[in-house]
């Protein structure tokens, strides 16, 4: 049997990996600023995580939600003291569209409505209702575009208000920085409003914290620089450190039935283990003071580097945006440079995304390869 062929490879087979080093089956090592899409959050094979993981394994690995699991409560503990979000209640999945996609349905059955506002180059998932808020028809198949979606542009107040008009809005899901999409981000006045008439109007705010939450930002969640508060705000990626988990957390005014929502995987006692070693770690570690040090480090290096236009994002979710497109830079950047960096549906934009806990030393290392790469393409044009 062969590979249903969707991916577009690089030729590298990394077979081991520890903190921000990722080695291939030749034994070279590369330097890991992206994380597998901003997965890794704490260093590949952190020895807590690992510890953590291995102890539970030793126990229990899984069995399904239909017994009582104390782990999941130890997680929501935690997760909600951590978080700032104390009074939202938590329900576990397996993955960031899986999220997305129990959010919108949540929405949905509580305000009995049917369309979703999402925003221009947004990317939610791959699943039915989540790829459907995704903005972008080319992984649309006909079986998606049954749901009813209204896409408006970040920003465009009057947009919105007419996207919001009528009585048959579930949901408005939002990036507060745009992962896929290229880092682009809702002013705060913007975010407030939208937040504000949704309120007004019964609408659940979904804030998607998918990539940019877990520390990623240098807030727990990215919505938090904004002042606000969502309805559901839904979880994943960083939140395993490479096990896949997902989650929602909802607020209290939505009042649970049971079958409402389900899952197999989801919550189980593995998964837990491994979210609550990233929950320690980042508590222990001090992950998101030294995430907001690292992005002012890292804007300081980036200053003045050749065809830059800007540097986006916030946290560790961070976005370099040139006057050319990157695709052949973060090639040569993979193969030439053995660095791991990140492309966006804006092909201008590298992402970098790399475990919270990155030395400055890997930046430097990063920024002088760049620089290289960037001096060749001077000479060349």
């Amino acid at each position: 049997m062969e590979l249903f062929d969707v991916y577009p490879l690089y030729d590298v087979t990394p077979v081991k990996a520890l903190g921000s080093t990722v080695i291939d089956a030749d034994g070279k090592e590369y330097l890991d600023l992206y994380g597998g899409h901003a997965v890794i959050s704490i260093g590949h094979s952190h020895p807590h995580y690992v510890k953590r993981i291995r102890e539970q394994l030793d126990k229990i690995g899984f069995y399904s939600n239909s017994i009582v699991n104390p782990l999941q409560q130890q997680l929501a503990e935690k997760l909600g003291r951590l978080s700032g979000c104390e009074d939202y209640r938590l329900f576990m999945c397996n993955s960031g569209a899986e999220a997305n996609e129990n959010a919108l349905k949540l929405a949905s059955f509580v305000t009995g409505k049917a369309r979703v506002i999402a925003f221009k180059n947004s990317f939610h998932g791959r699943t039915s209702a989540a790829v459907a808020a995704t903005d972008n028809s080319k992984i649309h198949a006909p079986i998606n575009t049954q749901q009813q979606v209204s896409f408006v542009p970040f920003d465009d107040l009057k947009a919105f208000k007419t996207a919001l008009a009528g009585d048959d809005v579930c949901a408005v899901i939002i990036e507060a920085i745009q992962g896929v999409g290229g880092l682009d981000e809702p002013s705060v006045e913007f975010y407030n409003q939208i937040a504000e008439l949704s309120k007004e109007a019964g609408v659940m705010l979904i804030a998607d914290e998918v990539q940019s939450g877990f520390g990623r930002s240098g807030k727990f969640f990215s919505f938090q620089h904004f002042g606000i508060r969502p309805d559901i705000i839904s979880i994943a990626k960083g939140m395993g450190n490479g096990f896949p988990v997902g989650g929602i957390l909802i607020t209290p005014e939505i009042k649970a039935v049971h079958g409402m929502l389900g899952t197999t995987f989801g919550g189980n006692h593995l998964a837990c283990a491994a979210t609550l070693a990233v929950l320690e770690v980042i508590e222990e570690e001090k992950l998101l003071p030294r995430t907001v040090e690292m992005e002012q480090y890292f804007r300081q290096k980036a200053a003045g580097l050749p065809y830059l236009k800007a540097v986006k994002g916030k946290g560790l979710m961070l976005g370099l945006e040139f006057d050319f497109e990157v695709g052949e830079l973060r090639k040569n950047l993979i193969l030439r440079r053995h660095i791991f960096t990140g492309g966006a549906s804006n092909k201008k934009v590298l992402r970098i995304l790399p475990a919270l806990n990155i030395e400055k030393a890997a930046l430097d290392r990063f920024f002088e390869a760049l620089e290289t790469e960037l001096n060749y393409i001077e000479k060349a044009s």
